[in-house]
């Protein structure tokens, strides 16, 4: 999928998808470990944009990364 050489748009959405996916992470692991004043559900309800916001950023840096792959001639 990401055969070819590699732009800059690429390294760009590559560095994008991992901050995305290290915030994601850090989110739903701030939910499933939580055991302050707020319920999960509460919480979940407070985080829902920023894991909406998440996965929309993963998917972004996935198409820079797709689209940002040149083809080689021989391929």
């Amino acid at each position: 999928m990401f055969k070819g050489e590699k732009t800059i748009i690429f390294w760009i959405g590559l560095i994008l998808l991992g901050l995305a996916s290290i915030g994601l992470f850090g989110i739903l692991w701030i939910i499933t470990v939580w055991n302050g004043y707020m319920d999960r559900l509460n919480m979940l309800k407070w985080f829902t944009p920023f894991i909406v916001g998440g996965l929309v950023f993963i998917l972004i840096g996935l198409y820079m990364m797709k689209s940002g792959a040149k083809k080689t001639s021989g391929n």
